[in-house]
């Protein structure tokens, strides 16, 4: 594979601002201040409810609304995933289709490296999201489990519920995550520099909706 330096250094930036920007939000919930933080302490509230219901019609209707849309983005990333190995198939087809379209890098080493680096980002958001779809599986069974309020409380349940909710809704986030990034990909057509400035862009996206969004202000605000 021939890639310029300046096309090494793009790439090696998008993978380390995405692996990057998953630590530094990981670090950054131990102090409480994310999106996700927030809701945790909505999905204690909830976990408490579940024990004082005897009909949890509520409750799995919840999580199957949730699971929709996860099972929705999951579909979704293989269909893309299939249009996308179609194209890298057909590579010159592809190429003489898109040659009328302006400032779009067009030499097939950069059309097939676009094009294996999307399938790549959209094959982790659908293991992502069918890993979350199972995680959500597993709520619903452990909410069939919780006692109901005439019944000794099971802490350790309540706890793994919640744990199982936690981690659902985390890799709901990756899986989204990943869509962020596969927009920056596609300025990779385009040309290096403007690659690394979208996926900078796209980090600036996801930090300040995860840190600084009004979202995060209402949610905090209820609590």
């Amino acid at each position: 594979m021939h890639l310029t330096n300046l096309e090494w250094v793009s790439l090696l930036w998008f993978l380390g601002s995405w692996i990057g920007y998953g630590r530094y939000s990981g670090l950054k919930s131990t102090h409480g201040q994310r999106l996700q933080d927030a809701l945790q302490m909505y999905i204690r509230r909830w976990i408490a409810q579940v024990g004082q219901r005897d009909n949890r019609i509520v409750d799995t209707s919840i999580i199957a609304n949730i699971e929709r849309n996860a099972t929705f983005m999951a579909s979704s990333s293989l269909l893309i995933i299939a249009g996308l190995v179609t194209a890298i198939g057909s590579t010159e087809k592809s190429l003489s289709l898109f040659t009328q379209l302006p400032f779009v890098r067009f030499d097939p080493q950069t059309w097939e490296v676009g094009l294996i680096c999307l399938t790549l980002a959209f094959a982790y958001a659908f293991f992502t999201f069918t890993w979350c779809i199972r995680q959500w599986t597993f709520a619903s069974i452990l909410i069939g489990s919780v006692p109901n309020a005439n019944q000794p409380h099971d802490e350790r349940l309540e706890q793994s519920l919640g744990q199982v909710i936690s981690l659902a809704v985390y890799h709901f986030n990756m899986g989204l995550r990943a869509y962020y990034f596969s927009v920056a990909l596609l300025t990779w057509f385009i040309h290096p520099l403007v690659f690394m400035l979208a996926t900078t862009w796209i980090v600036l996206v996801l930090y300040r909706r995860e840190f600084h969004s009004r979202t995060l202000k209402a949610l905090a605000a209820g609590l």
